[in-house]
């Protein structure tokens, strides 16, 4: 799934290639995509884009006296920039393409969906906090006042588990599965760990930690170009999607927890002091 710094270099990259351009045709392809009606996606046709804002992990894109664009991309959803764009209507299918907008130079981008799970999201909307999505949105972790007070504060009294309560938007916008367990291993914190019992040691760890690993993917992901994102994401990810291999901090095996619809990574020696943590899913499958 995109997550702050994938979304953010994707919003660095449509600032720089939308931004005074005029959209001359937005069309559908799957329906299920539309989460909106009023206004219509009609209503962004002919309008100049003024700015491209990303609100934690959507995508927004104001245009002149009329609608946003606003965008989230799911699990497995992509914007895919086209310097110029097929001739012609797409034809709807089973194919991964959701939504075309293009320009008025011939240029533009797909919005595409792989799997059978669709769950791209587009929004037409006067005002980006009308998207429910955005509305609940936490604070941006990113953002000059989010300091370590301000991340204490959001813990306190948490009961959840550390790794649950930073993948919640309604906490703090924009962290998702693979930079939780980033932040976590780079603060040598265990995901189970509950979230509000850190001592004022491990909250400056997992402060000074969560900055570092996010403001240093995002420094990676800038310039990068749009289709290249992905592969320069999982490059970079240290424990996450690395389950067997050697921890790169101090070499031991990186292990899994699975769930039903996810899976977390961790370092038993850098996280849990050489403890593998409960795995239920996986005992079961193994009896």
């Amino acid at each position: 799934m995109p997550e702050l710094p994938e979304v953010e270099a994707l919003r660095d990259f449509l600032d720089e290639h939308l931004v005074g351009r005029v959209i001359v045709r937005v069309l559908p392809v799957a329906i299920s995509v539309l989460k909106t009606y009023d206004p219509p996606l009609t209503a962004l046709e002919g309008k100049q884009v003024t700015a491209v804002a990303r609100h934690g992990k959507f995508l927004d894109l104001a245009t002149a006296d009329g609608p946003h664009l606003v965008t989230h991309l799911a699990r497995a959803g992509w914007l895919q920039w086209k310097d110029r764009l097929p001739d012609g209507p797409p034809r709807p299918g089973k194919g991964p393409l959701a939504l075309r907008v293009a320009l008025e130079d011939g240029s533009g981008f797909d919005l595409t969906e792989a799997g059978t799970q669709k769950r791209l999201a587009v929004y037409v909307v006067a005002d980006p906090a009308e998207v429910p999505g955005v509305a609940r949105l936490g604070p941006d972790p990113l953002a000059p006042g989010f300091d370590k007070a301000a991340l204490a504060a959001l813990l306190a009294g948490e009961r959840r588990r550390i790794k649950g309560a930073l993948r919640d938007q309604s906490l703090i916008a924009g962290i998702g599965n693979a930079y939780s367990d980033e932040i976590l291993h780079a603060a040598r914190m265990s995901p189970y760990k509950p979230a509000g019992s850190l001592g004022d040691e491990e909250l400056t760890g997992l402060y000074e930690a969560l900055r570092a690993t996010l403001t240093e993917a995002v420094e990676r992901s800038h310039g990068v170009a749009a289709g290249r994102l992905k592969a320069e994401k999982k490059s970079a990810l240290r424990v996450h999607g690395r389950t067997g291999e050697p921890c790169p901090v101090c070499g031991d095996t990186i292990r899994e927890v699975s769930f039903s619809d996810s899976s977390l990574q961790y370092c038993p020696t850098c996280q849990t002091g050489g403890k593998p943590l409960a795995d239920r899913r996986m005992s079961r499958l193994l009896k």
